[in-house]
């Protein structure tokens, strides 16, 4: 048996030996228990011990408090970074460089039902990018069951760009493949492999000299960025080692978005804006770069899971025992926010989202298994990433529940005893104090937002740009539609067995009716 079997597992019903089994499937129960047990506790003991609770709370609140000061200031200072890199000409200052004409980008662009006016900013974004178009290789990866609109698609898409770049690869990945999971993860794999039997190999490139950008059909490249990740690559002392993360602006629709889509669009923004301050704790997420070597020394991407962006890094970081990091590129790609025709679907719709997004869980599962059997990791390592997975999944379940509503169980089921209390009675405003205090927090993400508009489309007045300031007193209800109630979901599926597959967000330009 390869002793890293374990790097492909996707649940824990494909582990043949028992006692591996059990454990996995107790890791999956693990996130859902521990937050259903913070619930009931906070119901059972504001019942008998509401003095305890109340108290809780307020610390609570106050922790809660202090982390927004905290991360406003990496907000802050990620925003300003970015910004330094956007006046920096990465083209001529690579240029200066000799060796720079050794590295070739190869982009996968994993294309389900997408329609054509979707993906066609996209390719545009690749040919207005400053690069040698001659080094970077392209592929459209279709998948089967998409049916004949995408062939139609990548069609015109081949006539329009095939010779904007040294190669325009398309691929179809067969449906019904067995033991594959539906999704981004088993086509771009596909594709992967396609283009290095039918290009990479044939033409001896080393792997080596390939930097791999996987992108989100809708990701629109902002100019400098394949100069800025190829300085990025050749600076690393391991490239092979190494993912590198840009930051993804979810605003190519924004202004066709709701407010509530609009803000949970800039949260997801400015979380990622953020994380790039804190690179000990970042992973790849969605549109992101890599080498190809490492890809290949992996074994691509894994084909039986839902959330393959942030999985390929714990793979990466398993199979290399550890010495394997994310490099913030403090460098945006647009993206789409999620939005379908009508209000009421593009909620729908931002919950399915977010719900995937936070089956992500199931990297924690797979990483505290893969911390069991790799021997081979510093136990440091394997605490420090464990407890801050667990703290991060567990803290999207149940932060804003417990700051917005559960606060104020004592108070509904503490009783006479507890209601006559001064505890009782400055409960309340102790609580809306301290919120008010995290709410100003909200001042520096919305003068951010105005910041990274586009360009205000002509049908919208400038009076829009009002309720785009405004918006920003929706945040505790979408932290509690769109935050916690879809991670408690994905959680507590993931505790029952009931195991998600792939959803694909809707692509849609088009304004929503109200």
């Amino acid at each position: 048996m390869d002793k890293k079997w374990y790097l492909r597992i996707g649940r824990a019903s494909e582990i043949a030996v028992a006692k591996d089994r059990r454990i996995y499937r107790a890791l999956e129960i693990l996130p859902g228990f521990l937050v259903w047990l913070t619930f009931i506790f906070l119901v059972v003991f504001s019942i008998y011990q509401a003095a305890g609770v109340a108290i809780f709370v307020i610390l609570f609140d106050v922790y809660w408090l202090v982390k927004i000061i905290f991360l406003s200031a990496h907000l802050r200072s990620g925003y300003k970074r970015m910004r330094e890199n956007l006046k920096i000409d990465w083209w001529n200052k690579l240029k200066e460089r000799t060796d720079w004409e050794d590295y070739w980008h190869l982009v996968i662009l994993p294309m389900y039902k997408e329609p054509y006016e979707v993906v066609l900013p996209t390719f545009e974004a690749l040919a207005n990018s400053r690069y040698d178009h001659k080094k970077m290789i392209v592929v459209l990866a279709l998948e089967e069951r998409g049916g004949a609109e995408p062939l139609q698609a990548a069609e015109l898409l081949r006539q329009k760009f095939g010779g904007e770049f040294f190669k325009l690869l398309i691929t179809i990945h067969p449906k019904d493949i067995l033991g594959e999971l539906a999704g981004k993860g088993a086509n771009q794999s596909w594709a992967a492999k396609r283009v290095k039997e039918e290009i990479v190999d044939p033409l001896n490139i080393p792997y080596e000299k390939i930097i791999l950008s996987v992108f989100d059909i809708d990701t629109n490249v902002w100019p400098q960025y394949f100069a800025l990740l190829t300085a990025k690559y050749m600076a690393h002392s391991q490239p092979d080692r190494a993912s590198f993360q840009p930051v993804p602006f979810f605003i190519n629709n924004i202004w066709e978005t709701p407010a509530l889509g609009r803000v949970v669009a800039f949260s997801s923004t400015f979380w990622m804006m953020m994380q790039q301050e804190r690179p000990e704790r970042q992973v790849t997420f969605s549109s992101h770069s890599m080498s190809f070597k490492a890809l290949v020394e992996v074994g691509f991407w894994q084909t039986n899971i839902v959330s393959e962006d942030s999985r390929i890094f714990w793979q990466c970081y398993n199979f290399f025992d550890g010495q394997y990091e994310v490099v913030p590129l403090l460098y945006p790609v647009s993206m789409d926010a999620a939005v379908d025709k009508t209000f009421w679907k593009t909620m729908k719709v931002i919950y399915k989202q977010q719900r995937r997004w936070a089956w992500g869980t199931e990297n924690l599962v797979y990483v505290l298994f893969c911390f069991l059997k790799n021997k081979n990791i510093a136990l440091s390592k394997k605490l420090y990433h464990g407890f801050n997975l667990l703290e991060g999944y567990y803290s999207w379940a149940t932060n804003a529940l417990i700051i917005f509503l559960m606060g104020w169980l004592p108070v509904i089921l503490g009783g006479k005893n507890f209601n006559v209390t001064v505890l009782s009675y400055n409960l309340p405003q102790i609580t809306r104090t301290i919120m008010t205090l995290a709410m100003i927090g909200l001042i520096s993400s919305a003068v951010i937002s105005i910041n990274i508009l586009p360009p205000r489309p002509p049908r919208y007045g400038r009076r829009q740009y009002i309720w785009m300031i405004l918006q920003w007193a929706l945040m505790p209800l979408t932290t509690i539609i769109f935050g916690s109630i879809p991670a408690i979901d994905a959680q507590t599926r993931l505790m029952l067995g009931k195991y998600m597959g792939f959803w694909v967000t809707p692509k849609s330009r088009e304004r929503v009716e109200k």
